[in-house]
Order: structure tokens, then sequence, then C-alpha cells
């Protein structure tokens, strides 16, 4: 059996009177490639803010590699706005940061390319590479880490060779192609050297060649670099192609799970997201 990476349990996000995610549960284990699906606000975004940190969980529990990264229980008012029927009443609340959670191995992109607009593409991952570095503030100020700088400019040299983007490494990031800032966002993201790699909507905005050299592209940087990847997209040519296993919400909640064969034929599924045929 493989090895659970990412758990998450009984897990509830809600703003005030806004339920945004109800009660989700669901497993990523290593090595797989898992899709979160749904229609727009479905709360797919909300989910991945919630495992990165970005947010504390009204309720529920979430852990990477066996360890709690976010716990709580609703407190204070939302006591009495809480939707759910499950409450983590004697949990302590934990709520890792961010920076934090990439430190312990996740690393994630966005549905709106987040690049550094001024830097070149060597830049824009190199800056990702000082995130697990060893030297101080100080030691920083007094140019006595130039060692440690030197490896981090020479991995992240072969980490644009390896993506396919060494040609272009003094190139301004967004004068690149959309497809290849694309590809420069998940390389930045790989130089924290994740373990797990969340990717929000990878193939937003792009054509269908720019897709399916995306989807190769996917799986190759999986094997590579030995990745478990849970990634929210609409394609749903490149959902069915890449995946192991998907998971389905529907106005917050989970609707279901399973392969691609099992949700292209779950009516539930083929109601709320994937449409139904007119007679």
């Amino acid at each position: 059996m493989s090895e659970n990476v990412l758990h998450l349990e009984n897990v509830t996000m809600q703003f005030g009177g806004v339920v945004a995610v109800y009660d989700v549960s669901m497993d990523v284990n290593q090595s797989e490639i898992v899709a979160l699906i749904g229609p727009n606000g479905a709360g797919k975004t909300t989910v991945f803010n919630v495992i990165t940190g970005v947010y504390a969980p009204t309720n529920g529990r979430v852990s990477l590699r066996g360890k709690v990264i976010a716990e709580d229980h609703p407190r204070g008012k939302m006591r009495r706005l809480y939707a759910a029927g499950h409450q983590y009443e004697y949990v302590r609340s934990v709520g890792f940061t961010p920076d934090r959670i990439t430190k312990m191995g996740m690393a994630r992109t966005f549905q709106n390319i987040r690049l550094f607009k001024s830097m070149t593409v060597f830049e824009n991952v190199l800056v990702a590479k000082h995130m697990n570095m060893r030297a101080g503030f100080f030691s920083s100020v007094l140019h006595l880490n130039g060692r440690e700088e030197a490896r981090m400019r020479e991995e992240t040299l072969e980490l644009l060779s390896v993506v396919g983007l060494y040609e272009v490494r003094d190139e301004i990031a967004t004068s690149l192609p959309y497809g290849q800032q694309r590809r420069l966002e998940i390389a930045r993201a790989l130089s924290t050297k994740p373990s797990m790699l969340l990717l929000d909507e990878p193939a937003a905005g792009m054509n269908p060649q720019e897709t399916e050299d995306l989807c190769a592209f996917i799986r190759e940087i999986k094997e590579q670099f030995n990745l478990t990847v849970l990634l929210i997209e609409h394609d749903m040519n490149l959902v069915m192609d890449i995946s192991d296993r998907i998971y389905v919400l529907n106005f917050g909640k989970r609707i279901a799970e399973g392969t691609p064969a099992e949700i292209q034929n779950n009516p539930d599924v083929i109601t709320a997201y994937l449409g139904v045929a007119e007679e």
C-alpha cells in the first residue's frame, strides 16, 4: 500500500454565514496524480488555501505525511453559525504558516500566474531557492555565504535546463509566451525541492497544443523529481488523461471520488459538472 502523503479530515471553511467548503475528507498517496474538479465556485481553491496554510480551517484536520499541519474547531460566534455536525471540540488549534509548510516539502502554483515581473527567468527561480538557504542574516550581509550562493545558482541553471528554459534564462519573465510562463511558475515551485506539488488550473488560458505539452511536462517532472501531485483543472481532457484518481466538489461538498472512468460515468458528476445531454 502506498504511503499517505496528504490527508484531509472533515475540513470545513466558513466565512461568517457563507460555507465555502463543507465537511470535506480526501487522501493523496505517494506518487499519485490526483485531480480536484468541480464547477466555478465549488470551493477548490479554498481547499488549496487551507492545505497550504493561507486559511485556517473553521473545522477539521489537515495532515502532511502523518504530521498535523492544520487543525481547528468552531469558536466564538462561529459556534452559533457553524453549518456542519462534526466539531473537533477537544483538539488544540494548529495552523502552520505557508512558508513552514513549503519547508516541509509542499509547493504550489496559482490560477493567475504570479511571476516576479521585473525579474529574469533565472532570478525568478533563484529567489525561491532562498527558502532553504542555511546562511543567516549576518553571514549574508557580510558575504560569508559565497559557497552556498554559488551552489544555488548552479542548481538553478540545472533546473532551467531540465524544464527547457535554459535558453531563455536571461529574458524578463513576463516577456515569455504564455505556455513558457506557466512552465516557469512550475519551475519556481520545483526550486523549493518539494515532494508534493499543488497545481491550481495549470492549463488555464492555454491552447490545445500548449495543454498537450503541459500534460507531458507534468508527467515528466513527476517521474524525474519523484513528486506527488494534486491539481485543480477545468480541462477535462487533461484531467481524464493524467489523473490516477479524481475528487469532485459541488457547492463546497465532496460528491464523488474515483478513477477517471468512474467519474466519467458518475450520474451526480454528470449532472453537477459535466452536463446532461439535451433530449
